[in-house]
């Protein structure tokens, strides 16, 4: 009788040992968090969060690129209608004629101080221009 009741006591005690074990391994273990690598979610976040980051650094980027780009085709078109304003009365004159934001500068010679403030009048007259910076000069035919 003493063999079935051992017998007995080892299928009742062996599985209450595995079920302890089960239930209590999680006490025993350690936590090694700062020793081991990042779980997959974390990895996944910090990635996630490296990833928009970039993509708002990019964003930014190409919204300034555009912002340039635009400003750049302004001042062409600015600078043409200048040149085309300016053509019909200082066609034979040395006028040159840049725009950088709407701020158009012109430079070269022409005759006379008249003609000088003339230039300045056309070009400011002209839509989209924000300002003139006349740096033409005057010179004599006679020189």
């Amino acid at each position: 009788m003493k063999t079935i009741e051992s017998n007995i006591a080892k299928i009742l005690i062996a599985p209450a040992v595995v079920l302890g074990l089960t239930l209590g391994a999680p006490v025993f273990a350690q936590d090694n968090s700062a020793n081991t690598a990042p779980s997959a979610s974390q990895s996944m976040n910090a990635a996630g969060e490296s990833m928009e980051a970039a993509g708002s650094d990019t964003a930014a980027a190409a919204k300034h690129a555009y912002h340039g780009t635009k400003t750049a085709a302004k001042d062409t078109i600015i600078t043409a209608k200048v040149k085309k304003a300016l053509h019909g009365e200082f066609s034979g004159s040395d006028i040159h004629v840049t725009t950088v934001a709407g701020v158009v500068t012109l430079r070269g010679q022409v005759a006379s101080q008249d003609a000088a403030s003339r230039a300045q009048q056309l070009a400011q007259q002209t839509d989209g221009v924000a300002n003139v910076n006349n740096q033409l000069r005057v010179v004599n035919a006679s020189n």
